[in-house]
């Protein structure tokens, strides 16, 4: 099963007023483990880049100048993401973005949900977590994701982050293991550990039985053992 967790960051927030994307980052899962297979690009939308936008992912025009255009990328981008299972926070806004981006390009590119399914962890939220904040930043405090680092939006760490996020948010447990040993998912590995062992938790006490208790337990075995017969299936365990 291969899944893209995948974000955006635009020129504004209207594709009607002409915006654009500006970056593309995005993670790959299969079978639920992170594989180090990501994608990340820049892109120069050949328009202004509005001040809110720019106050949220501090991305400048002036950063953007050399990068390539949506349509040296397209081919590359469309590639990867084919054919995967794409999971996206508020799926309309980046979807709608990207299918305008085709849209530029022409009709045969066709449209995202052309290519990939589309699961969007906003509306997953919003059922799980009725009436509640479900912004990225809410569902990190709420399943204990570390995203302390984010101090601006960036689609490469958001959907690093939005990948603990869905993990967590559909009751697995978040992977770390690759399916590859290159040099490259190995690094990604390691950053991976440290990102999500890196939340201070406190240690858990581990408090033994005395032997008060143990009598109890061993009591417990004893007449579970004679009810069922002989077939206790803990008592092979002591």
């Amino acid at each position: 099963m291969r899944q893209i967790v995948l974000d955006t960051e635009t020129t504004g927030l209207e594709t009607a007023e002409g915006h654009r994307i500006i970056e593309i980052g995005a993670v790959e899962l299969i079978d639920r483990k992170l594989t180090g297979n990501n994608y990340h690009q820049y892109v120069q939308p050949d328009r202004k880049i509005d001040a809110g936008a720019m106050e949220v992912h501090g991305i400048t025009p002036e950063f953007l100048a050399d990068k390539p255009r949506f349509s040296e990328v397209a081919s590359e981008f469309l590639e990867y993401i084919k054919g995967a299972e794409l999971i996206i926070h508020n799926a309309p806004f980046d979807v709608g973005f990207i299918d305008s981006e085709f849209g530029l390009l022409g009709p045969h590119w066709g449209k995202v949900r052309e290519h990939c399914k589309v699961l969007d962890t906003l509306a997953m939220a919003r059922q799980l977590h009725p009436g509640q904040k479900n912004n990225l930043n809410a569902l990190c405090k709420r399943y204990d994701i570390n995203n302390a680092h984010r101090e601006l939006h960036g689609a490469l760490l958001d959907s690093e982050i939005l990948a603990d996020v869905y993990l967590a948010m559909t009751g697995g447990q978040v992977s770390l293991s690759l399916s590859s040993s290159s040099g490259a998912q190995e690094n990604h590995a390691e950053q991976s550990v440290i990102r999500r062992l890196s939340q201070n938790r406190p240690r858990l006490k581990i408090q033994a039985a005395n032997s008060h208790e143990l009598t109890l337990h061993e009591e417990r075995l004893k007449a579970i053992n004679k009810t069922s017969s002989g077939q206790c299936v803990w008592k092979p365990m002591q």
